[in-house]
Parts: structure tokens; C-alpha cells; sequence
């Protein structure tokens, strides 16, 4: 018997760049996924949610996507990846459970691949380093849910440790961990709304951003400039919803290098203004806010010992990250949960965490 874990993450900087080959600022979270691997048939998968209490099997010689919008596509899209990588496949049975809440913009996916990946390295005796894990885990969004996502959450999910946050630049895949100070605190606020990303509007602002950057004459965003942005501008040629994604993309690729350089000097005021901007770029620019993420993250901001707050994750809906100072976190879930229902008739689930991880 095998069992792997991986954590769920939270995105605390870099909204929408990892696409775009930019920087990302995430942090592991103190729930995820656990994958328990046992032999199982010759070349049977055999997929046991227990917490939902449903279960998937299929031949590992015709993995292919189930329903659209299924858990299963997940772990099945992981397999697919290993197998296309010459791994030597036996049959297995695989036990998942999940204290990552699903659609609250905290990864349950990425956590659900992260965990069967390592389960399946270790089934199968194979030798991938992490950033090829997170490589399969992204290709299985891809090729199987659907979603055209960037690699943010599963090595934010590999790569997470305790204490540090994970900062990411998605060009030269160079990963690092940086020290969080001992009194951050992060209050996760569920809006209440789900999001789906595979509805289609992830895939639309990414075709925007490579729109943007078709139109600029970069290969992606990342390479773009509010100078060149600009001119554009000026000229006519960039317009309309892909003038605002490039803005946002670049203006937030600063944020997080700006955060990482305040976090190294244990300026946690200065990250939580970040996070500020941060958020009303995406409600201004890349227009992947709601009016429960906006209600959230504005009363978040004025409750005492709150520094900062924004949408975290692909946004649509899911939840606000509130950067909090330690000692005041119950205050702050207190405060925030009597203003919601006072304001929109119920109490939001809330997650108090640190930043956590292997």
C-alpha cells in the first residue's frame, strides 16, 4: 500500500500570469488531497472517491476522458500522462480523499493530480523530478478537464513547505522558496459562488492575453511593457478586453516582484497593498471578479489587523485570500462572517491557515 499527499494552494500574487510566462507568488495550504495506491487487475484503474462515494474504472490501454466536469478526469488525465512517458504501468486501485473545498478557487484539482502523481511515481517506479509531475498534472487539465491552465497551482502544490511561500517564475521555470514571517496569518473567505473553469471563460481570457500579445509582437505577455502597451494604444492597434488583460498581466508580474522583495525584508504591510491593487485589476481589468468576491475583499480590507485582501485563483467566483496579523485571526473570522450574513443573509465558510505544505 502507497499513500501520497499533496496540499491544496492558495494563490497569493499573480492572477492569470502563469500562462503568460510570468511570475507567481502561491502558498501551500494545511488541507489537500490523499491518494492510497494498491495493486489492483493486470491493467485496470480503478478510482474510489470517498468522499463522494463514487467510483470509476477503465483499462490503462484506453484511458480517455469521461463526463465533462467529473473528478475522475483528473486522476485519468495523471495516468495518461505516465503512460506517455514509457512509464510500466501495473494495475492499481486508488482511495482518494480531499479536504481541499471544491470550487472555492483553492486547487482541489491541482492537489487531486499533485497527490496521484506522487502515488503513481511511487506504483510505478518511475524518477520524474517535481516540475515534471506538475508538467503531467497541467497537461491533464489540458487534455482531459478541458482548461488551458498555466502551471501556478501544481508546483505551487509540489514545491510547498512550511513557513515559506513558493515564488514561481513560469518563464525559466526557476523555482524558489521564500520565507513568510512567523506573524502572517491568511483567512480564506468562501463567496459561496462555485466556479467552473471548464464553462469556457478561463479559456477566453487566455485566447485574450494571446491575442494581446499577437498584436504587440511579443511571443507572450510576459515580455510586454506598459511603454509598448502604450503605444498600442496610441496607435489603435490594441483595444477593447485585450488592452485591459495585457495591462492587468503586466502591471501584476510588478506586484509579485515587488511582494517578493518586501517579503524578503518582512514588509508584510507593503504585500498586503500589493494585494489590494491586485484585486482591483481584476475587477477593472481582467474582469474575472463578482460582486460577492468584490463585497468580500472590501469589507475584509477594513477589519482591524487585516492587511490586505484580493480573489484568489482563477476567480468567477470562488474565494478572497485576507492577509491577516497572527493573534487577530479569530476577530477577523468573527467580524467578517457577522458582516456577510447581516449584509447577504448567511455565513461564509472560512479556512484559517498558515502557509504550509511537505
Amino acid at each position: 500500500m502507497i499513500v501520497a499527499n499533496a496540499p491544496g494552494r492558495a494563490e497569493w500574487l499573480g492572477n492569470h500570469t502563469d500562462y503568460n510566462d510570468g511570475l507567481v507568488l502561491g502558498i501551500g495550504l494545511q488541507v489537500g488531497a490523499t491518494v492510497t495506491a494498491r495493486p489492483a487487475g493486470d491493467r485496470e484503474l480503478v478510482l474510489r472517491a470517498l468522499d463522494l462515494d463514487e467510483t470509476c474504472a477503465c483499462e490503462l490501454d484506453a484511458l480517455s476522458p469521461v463526463e465533462v466536469g467529473s473528478w475522475a478526469n483528473y486522476v485519468l488525465g495523471v495516468a495518461a500522462g505516465f503512460l506517455s512517458r514509457a512509464a510500466k504501468a501495473q494495475g492499481l486501485e486508488l482511495e482518494i480523499r480531499s479536504t481541499v473545498p471544491m470550487g472555492a478557487g483553492l486547487s482541489s484539482s491541482a492537489a487531486l493530480e499533485c497527490a496521484t502523481a506522487r502515488a503513481l511515481q511511487r506504483a510505478w517506479a518511475t524518477n520524474f523530478d517535481d516540475m515534471e509531475l506538475a508538467q503531467i498534472g497541467q497537461e491533464a487539465e489540458h487534455t482531459f478537464a478541458g482548461v488551458r491552465c498555466g502551471l501556478l497551482d501544481q508546483v505551487t502544490s509540489l514545491f510547498a513547505t512550511r513557513d515559506h511561500a513558493v515564488f514561481f517564475d513560469c518563464r525559466s521555470l526557476e523555482v524558489e522558496r521564500v520565507p513568510v514571517p512567523p506573524e502572517a496569518r491568511f483567512v480564506i473567505v468562501q463567496s459561496g459562488v462555485k466556479h467552473a473553469l471548464s464553462d469556457g471563460a478561463y479559456n477566453e481570457r487566455r485566447a485574450e492575453c494571446e491575442e494581446a500579445a499577437r498584436v504587440l509582437g511579443v511571443g507572450k505577455l510576459r515580455e510586454a511593457t506598459m511603454r509598448l502597451i502604450d503605444e498600442a494604444e496610441r496607435s489603435g492597434r490594441l483595444q477593447g478586453a485585450a488592452l485591459r488583460r495585457s495591462r492587468h498581466v503586466v502591471g501584476e508580474n510588478a506586484r509579485v516582484a515587488t511582494a517578493v522583495e518586501a517579503l524578503r525584508v518582512g514588509d508584510l504591510v507593503k504585500v498586503g497593498q500589493l494585494m489590494d491593487e491586485s484585486h482591483e485589476s481584476s475587477r477593472t481589468l481582467f474582469e474575472n471578479s463578482c460582486e460577492e468576491l468584490d463585497f468580500l475583499a472590501a469589507e475584509a480590507r477594513t477589519i482591524p489587523g487585516c492587511l490586505g485582501a484580493r480573489l484568489t485563483g482563477g476567480g468567477f467566483g470562488g474565494a478572497v485570500l485576507a492577509l491577516v496579523k497572527h493573534g487577530t485571526e479569530d476577530d477577523f473570522v468573527e467580524a467578517i462572517s457577522e458582516r456577510t450574513d447581516r449584509a447577504r443573509g448567511g455565513v461564509p465558510q472560512t479556512l484559517v491557515t498558515g502557509a504550509g505544505g511537505a
